[in-house]
């Protein structure tokens, strides 16, 4: 039997979830309305650079650390904030953003075309 292509899931998960401009991410975080997600993996921001102030949590271990009884929590994902996901085209982003509604997760966005449509745009980048 064969699988479900990746782009098949990711398009299942953007038709469920919410994404949001860059620009659009950047007023909300500026606003105190969002936190930024960066979901990348470290050798990813070491390469491409990084969001100011922007909350770093590894594709792998996003739902241990969203999860308060998990020994692994993060408190700052603890928030009332939208919680605006992004990694570096927005495939993996929309993953977890559905995954994380399926934990029950409310406030979750991703970024419409990641971190790369953000340098592009011209947002803040350290």
């Amino acid at each position: 039997m064969p699988i479900t292509p990746v782009k098949t899931l990711v398009a299942e998960a953007k038709a469920v979830i919410e994404t949001i401009s860059p620009a659009n991410a950047l007023a909300l975080a500026e606003a105190g309305e969002a936190l930024l997600v960066d979901i990348r993996d470290v050798r990813e921001l070491d390469r491409e650079g990084r969001i100011p102030g922007a909350f770093h949590a590894p594709r792998g271990m996003l739902e241990f650390w969203i999860d308060p009884e998990s020994p692994y929590h993060k408190p700052p994902l603890a928030t009332d904030k939208t919680l605006v996901l992004f990694c570096a085209s927005a495939w993996r982003s929309a993953l977890s953003a559905k995954a994380l509604q399926e934990m029950g997760v409310e406030n979750v966005a991703e970024i419409d075309g990641g971190f790369t449509a953000w340098k592009k745009a011209g947002l803040p980048v350290d």
